[in-house]
């Protein structure tokens, strides 16, 4: 039997859904999924500039755990920018913390 994931702590939901390629249709490209969890640890990790440690706490997850999402989420983002593809943001198992 798998283990439930435990609910991940997001500061906020993004406003907005999609980024792409400029001057070619959506329709025309493929997308990859960035769950809104993988969307927060790249925030806070690079952009934020925290060190692991204070990412996992905020996001209520171990570092183990927080070092998956972030390396899964450079690698979705690193495949759209070379491939050309839009990045979709949605879904994932997270709240919203205040």
């Amino acid at each position: 039997m798998v283990r439930p994931k435990i609910c991940r702590r997001v500061l906020l939901n993004p406003n907005f859904v999609y980024f792409k390629p400029q001057g070619i249709p959506l329709r025309g490209l493929k997308e990859i999924i960035l769950t809104v969890e993988e969307f927060e640890a790249i925030r806070l990790k690079d952009l934020e500039g925290l060190e692991q440690f204070e990412c996992s706490k905020k996001m209520n997850v171990s570092q183990p755990t927080f070092h998956r999402i972030v390396s899964l989420a450079r690698k979705k983002i690193s495949d759209a920018i070379i491939n050309g593809k839009a990045i979709k943001i949605e879904g994932g198992n997270f709240k919203i913390s205040k």
